[in-house]
């Protein structure tokens, strides 16, 4: 019997995939801005500024594409999974959505894993696509010595944005207001976390995106990325901060699935 109830409760989790891969795409508009400007940026910014190159400081030098890749790509994760997680569940969340999901005979585990997987799986396109052009139309690729680090990077920076954008709309007084909260916690920061450009910083900018995941997640990529890095890839003091910041994502997270759901 429970055999059969977990077959039936994952095929209306895969159900609930397939409906939200649906959804996305129809949106026109949503998948527009979450799913294609990170690739439209990329491909402006990088025809642009792709003839210079970037100082590291030890003499050595990279393109601007190798550096701008990792940070594009970082941002594009952040807009599949945190802007677009807050916006849409705010919006489910005063349209009485949830409130009738939790009357269906859905589990809320497999809602949960529905739209959590229609995430990865925009956010694993996205990364593929922007890879591929960084490659083929930039030549600004990732060494295969370096790409078990961009790929814990990736994996770890998605699962905390993913729960710091469900724990975010708790703050979010109405639907309304979703773009315009979910962007302007994003926005700002990315221009001090080194993903648009390089350049030093005044100090107190530079402590505040030290503090931040944003500079963390991008700066783990373009770590990965660079063709100096040595090992695998992996900068530990970037994952120690995306590991704090998913540790508060996921009790922000478990807050709001626990508050009383609005009509």
């Amino acid at each position: 019997m429970n055999a059969r109830r977990l077959r039936r409760d994952l095929a209306l989790a895969a159900w609930q995939l397939l409906y939200e891969q649906r959804s996305f795409w129809r949106n026109r508009a949503g998948a527009f801005f979450v799913f294609l400007m990170p690739i439209i940026f990329l491909v402006l910014f990088a025809a642009i500024f792709q003839h210079q190159s970037i100082a590291l400081g030890d003499g050595r030098s990279i393109t601007y594409v190798t550096f701008f890749v990792p940070g594009i790509l970082a941002y594009g994760v952040i807009a599949t999974t945190f802007v677009n997680i807050a916006i849409t569940t705010a919006v489910l969340r005063d349209n009485g959505v949830l409130k009738r999901v939790a009357g269906t005979p859905l589990p809320a585990w497999a809602y949960v894993v529905g739209r959590l997987g229609s995430t990865i799986c925009v956010t694993v396109v996205m990364t593929v696509l922007e890879l591929v052009i960084g490659r083929y139309v930039y030549n600004a690729h990732v060494r295969a010595a370096t790409l078990p680090g961009l790929v814990a990077t990736l994996a770890l920076g998605s699962a905390t944005f993913t729960a710091l954008g469900v724990g975010l709309v708790r703050y979010i007084t109405d639907a309304e207001a979703a773009p315009a909260v979910s962007n302007a916690a994003i926005l700002p920061l990315t221009f001090i976390s080194g993903i648009w450009f390089h350049f030093k910083l005044p100090a107190t900018l530079a402590q505040i995106g030290r503090v931040f995941p944003i500079q963390a997640l991008a700066h783990g990529l373009q770590y990965a990325f660079n063709p100096f890095t040595p090992g695998a890839g992996f900068e530990g003091s970037d994952l120690l901060t995306l590991g704090i910041w998913f540790a508060v994502g996921v009790v922000a997270m478990t807050r709001f699935l626990r508050q009383p759901e609005r009509a």
